[in-house]
């Protein structure tokens, strides 16, 4: 998985895939024969050959000006998914804006840009789930978590480091952030990785990252302390020193490092028991659920997102890394609702972390988590399961939560969500997995609806008083440590 820049430093890498290629050429004319058959190809071949080149020329441009990345042999992930939308936009709006420039659109028929965009957004992101779908898995399980590196230094020095990491573990991607002294390469990128800012912000960009999720385990200074000046070396040290990030000299190293010990490791954890067929036919169910949902709530979508821009500006939407399905961190999405702490050139900037009036509007209806569609679309969540959680609120048996894909809501959602501790949400995950059916997802989604419509949780008074809530979790508990002893 590729972590994306935080959103103050934003950029992204130019990566075309050959099914990109051929589709953004064929799609033109099979739009064309949808509309109309043969027709347009006897009577006036000439303007839908000129139709065929613009649409094609317009799309590959696209993919290069939106930086559409190749998800075919990789995860396709939401950003991606919306950058083929924009790409789609840019595609229909240049080439409509040239024809009618030129012909005044004349022999192409209006609807005709809507059926191409239809037809190339849909082969595009048809073509990478199908991939997704029909590709082994790959990802390694939580025990095996990836290590986040810091590279400080933009040389050939780091740029050869980085290649080697990678042929080392090519799936993974561990240096997310390079830093340079030379103000002139911040924006630049070294091995694809982008140049974030430089040494002595690297307490800002740490902390940025950790807002998303996203821990630092080591930096890697790509030459010696003295190459920094003091003052800078000083500061680096003092940072992992008090952050507890290793630091580490790229001369002094041979070969690979070691790896760290993984931070949520499971330690005599009992055999993860067989999930029931049910799960099988879940998917099938997440994927209809929410192209369904997708177009139902398109409008309340809308308008959270021009919420948004109006309370707290651009961009629109917040992505944090949490660990799902079979141990893999994934980004999950959310509209956003606080002001970044951080400014365009990644400067800490003084804001209130409460959210607006219209922050805490969108939270309480849960519109901000809409975007999670996408998720479940793309299979790094489900409609119903355990809720995703950061590292620090994980719980400490992670067999079960982990066996099955993430939920927008789930069981211990509906009985207290943030209300209840760790333990009793590891109780109430640990029974939704063993316990899951047809009948207790529409139970869960029809609490969901309730507690969002009365901001009520399911065996809480309305003086919020949480105690049976918290007694049916330790029951719940209870009785799952004895199933597990037993």
């Amino acid at each position: 998985m590729i972590v994306p820049s935080p959103s103050s430093r934003s950029r992204s890498r130019i990566i075309v895939s050959s099914w990109d290629l051929v589709w953004a050429t064929a799609s033109p004319p099979l739009a064309l024969f949808v509309r109309d058959g043969a027709a347009p190809f006897h009577s006036d071949w000439a303007v839908a050959v000129y139709y065929c080149l613009f649409a094609s020329g317009f799309a590959l441009l696209s993919f290069f000006a939106l930086r559409i990345q190749d998800g075919l042999l990789r995860n396709f992930s939401v950003q991606e998914f919306l950058s083929i939308l924009e790409a789609v936009l840019f595609t229909e709006l240049m080439t409509c804006g040239v024809l009618f420039s030129l012909t005044r659109m004349d022999g192409i028929p209006r609807s005709m840009p809507l059926i191409h965009a239809a037809l190339l957004g849909a082969g595009l992101i048809g073509g990478r789930l199908l991939f997704r779908i029909i590709l082994p898995d790959s990802s390694h399980d939580h025990q095996a978590r990836r290590e986040r590196v810091i590279v400080i230094g933009a040389s050939r020095f780091a740029f050869h480091f980085i290649q080697m990491l990678r042929a080392y573990a090519p799936p993974s991607n561990p240096v997310i952030a390079v830093l340079d002294q030379n103000p002139k390469m911040v924006g630049r990128a070294v091995a694809d990785v982008q140049v974030m800012g430089m040494p002595h912000e690297l307490e800002a960009i740490v902390t940025e990252f950790a807002i998303h999720g996203i821990n630092v385990d080591r930096v890697v200074v790509a030459g010696e302390a003295a190459q920094l000046g003091e003052a800078t070396s000083l500061e680096i040290e003092r940072v992992c020193q008090e952050r507890g990030i290793s630091l580490q000299y790229l001369p002094r190293l041979i070969g690979i490092t070691e790896s760290r010990a993984p931070e949520l490791a499971i330690a005599s954890e009992p055999v993860q028991r067989p999930l029931s067929a049910y799960f099988w036919l879940k998917r099938w169910i997440d994927v209809l659920g929410a192209l369904a949902l997708m177009v139902i709530l398109s409008p309340l979508a809308l308008i959270a997102g021009f919420l948004v821009l109006l309370d707290v500006g651009a961009p629109v939407l917040f992505w944090q890394e949490r660990l799902g399905w079979k141990g893999r961190p994934f980004l999950i999405y959310k509209f956003r609702t606080l002001r970044a702490p951080f400014d365009a050139d990644g400067e800490r900037v003084e804001v209130s972390r409460e959210p607006s009036a219209i922050g805490r509007f969108l939270r309480a209806t849960r519109l901000d988590e809409l975007p999670q569609l996408l998720n479940v679309l793309l299979g790094d969540m489900s409609l119903i399961g355990p809720r995703p959680l950061l590292p620090e609120d994980q719980p400490g048996n992670l067999t079960d939560r982990l066996s099955v894909r993430p939920g927008l809501t789930g069981w211990a959602q509906v009985n207290g969500g943030k209300l209840v501790s760790k333990d009793e949400k590891e109780a109430f995950d640990t029974w939704y997995v063993r316990n899951a059916s047809l009948r207790v997802d529409i139970h869960i989604a029809l609490l969901t609806l309730k507690i969002v419509m009365t901001n009520q949780y399911a065996g809480q008074e309305a003086t919020a008083d949480t105690e049976q809530v918290r007694q049916k979790g330790m029951d719940i508990l209870t009785s799952a440590q004895r199933k597990i002893a037993s």
